[in-house]
């Protein structure tokens, strides 16, 4: 078990039995009545943030707009994902499971930002683009207390050189799930 479900969110739920699946035994579920109804009906980008229970970051996956039929198929390959693919990471072992926090943020659509002053970096996780380049920070993360931190990370993430002043910033929300 990663953690007790009790009194999780049901789309946490729904991304801690995904990793378990897959960590444990190699599979790739499939939604079921168990999964919020509406899952089934939304489509949205979702990310899924694994942390341990120090709160160290120990995966983060996911996708801006969606790519999938539904936000519950979107939710799942973005946790398999989390939890086997971050570049950063190893994957995740059977024995780490029972150390693992799991999020979901569920993202409204990128609009597009004219002026800095628009920006929040509580509020809003931002998308800095050039060209194919993009890099991407949800937002109210710890220590990005500044909108000048958030873009320099970002810009970071996007392999945009600091100097560059050449870019386009959108801003979206998040709706989070712990």
């Amino acid at each position: 078990m990663v953690i007790s479900m009790e009194g999780e969110h049901p789309y946490v739920r729904w991304a801690i039995r995904v990793i378990e699946n897959y960590v444990r035994y190699g599979r790739v579920i499939e939604p079921d009545e168990s999964v919020p109804k509406e899952l089934f009906e939304r489509k949205a980008g979702a990310f899924v943030t694994l942390h341990r229970k120090d709160g160290s970051l120990r995966g983060c996956i996911g996708t801006f707009l969606p790519t999938k039929p539904n936000l519950a198929l979107e939710i799942r390959d973005n946790a398999i994902a989390a939890a086997t693919e971050d570049p950063r990471f190893p994957p995740v072992s059977p024995e780490e499971l029972d150390d693992i926090v799991v999020h979901v943020d569920i993202l409204s659509k990128p609009e597009p930002v004219k002026n800095v002053s628009e920006l929040d970096p509580k509020r809003y996780g931002i998308i800095v683009a050039k060209g194919w380049r993009r890099g991407l920070l949800l937002p109210d993360i710890e220590g990005v207390d500044t909108v000048e931190e958030q873009i320099r990370i970002a810009k970071l993430k996007a392999g945009i050189p600091d100097w560059d002043k050449d870019f386009e910033i959108y801003r979206f929300t998040v709706e989070r799930y712990k």
